[in-house]
């Protein structure tokens, strides 16, 4: 139930008692004034200053004010169910959409210096890329207007590149995929750096991709966020699910924050999201995984880190210390060749008795012939 609805309500029942109290002692009032007239105006005025204040400080901050704040949802993390990919599918598919209208998002007004301009472009073409390179347009424009959609909405931080790269430098918690996998050590290609870009400042630039509407989270169509079933689910572009907030916050009133001007350094988020300890869920598949990685062993976490049981992995010396202890064997004693090709091949030096290459080294010497030889070739 909205906040309103909740404190006008109750204002309802006092409004029902105070009708039937004055049909109740509309009859005393009336032979009240007959014999004591005068006293009943005083009183009456009386009255009538004491509600009009009362209403002045109770009936008023109702009609003009607001409910109190109350605090914006924290953005869930970034956890997956562990299912099959086409088992994922399946549990996606049987998700409804949300019914009523799907309103579109108003243009984004980006302001700010030329500076600003550039790190915002930077970085909301990074998330494009990143997050929907291999999709067609309409993919890669539905990834931008989430961003957008962030950051005007209070939950979220109130600048392009910090919604971007929110909770890319903690273990646990990066909002978009890309700023804690490791995809930004991968270069982009030209052209789909280029489409990316060109996406990328047509939203900042007022363009509003309206089939996703005010979606705020989404994700591929073949993994299942433990989130998906806490939030209205609103659209599906290519590979994209998209959901909004449930209630209140995924309503055009509550994406009322204000863009902050500024937008911190693209290049400082980047190398800093890279060089972050970033950790691998913790899973019956991956924990075997480790076993077999030689010189892989999973790193014991302090309690702050196993809340959303995940799992640490370093690498040591192992495998390079079991390479050294493995007996060397010459690999051209393996097959029978020839004493030229095996210097060939070793570097040694030449026999002192070289056969033909190709020829066995202990091949018997062929018996001299005693007929003469004849005309077939």
């Amino acid at each position: 139930m909205p906040p309103a609805l909740t404190l006008q309500r109750p204002l309802d029942g006092l409004r029902h008692y105070a009708a039937r109290v004055a049909r109740l002692t509309v009859g005393r009032a009336r032979s009240l004034w007959r014999s004591h007239p005068r006293e009943t105006a005083g009183f009456g005025l009386f009255g009538l200053v004491a509600t009009a204040a009362i209403a002045a400080s109770v009936v008023q901050p109702l009609q003009h004010g607001s409910a109190p704040a109350v605090a914006p949802p924290a953005p869930p993390p970034l956890l997956m169910r562990q299912i099959a990919p086409d088992q994922a599918i399946r549990v996606n598919a049987d998700i409804p959409l949300a019914g009523g209208p799907n309103v579109s998002a108003v243009p984004f007004a980006l302001k700010g210096s030329a500076e600003a301009r550039a790190q915002a472009l930077e970085c909301l073409s990074s998330a494009v890329y990143y997050e929907a390179g291999s999709q067609d347009d309409d993919g890669e424009r539905g990834v931008a207007q989430v961003v957008l959609n962030r950051v005007r909405h209070p939950a979220f931080p109130a600048s392009v590149c910090a919604t971007v790269y929110q909770g890319s430098t903690r273990a646990t918690g990066c909002q978009f995929t890309f700023t804690c996998d490791g995809s930004m050590a991968r270069l982009p290609d030209s052209d789909g750096w280029n489409r990316a870009k060109g996406i990328a400042r047509a939203a900042l630039a007022g363009y509003v991709f309206k089939p996703v509407g005010l979606a705020t989270h989404y994700h591929a169509n073949y993994v299942v966020p433990y989130w998906a079933s806490t939030l209205s689910k609103n659209a599906i572009v290519g590979a994209h699910i998209f959901y909004r907030w449930a209630g209140g916050w995924g309503q055009p009133a509550a994406f009322v924050e204000a863009y902050a001007g500024t937008e911190p350094n693209a290049r400082a988020l980047r190398s800093a999201a890279l060089a972050a300890p970033h950790v691998a869920p913790q899973t019956a598949e991956a924990i075997a995984s480790i076993d077999q990685i030689p010189g892989a062993e999973a790193i014991k976490l302090s309690p702050s880190m196993r809340g959303d049981k995940r799992v640490a992995v370093r690498f040591n010396l192992i495998a390079r210390k079991a390479s050294d202890e493995v007996e060397h064997e010459d690999y051209t004693r393996a097959f029978d060749a020839s004493d030229t090709l095996k210097w060939s091949l070793s570097g040694d030096s030449p026999a002192t008795s070289e056969r033909p290459l190709g020829t066995s080294s202990s091949a018997a010497p062929a018996p001299a012939a005693t007929q003469p030889a004849s005309g077939q070739r």
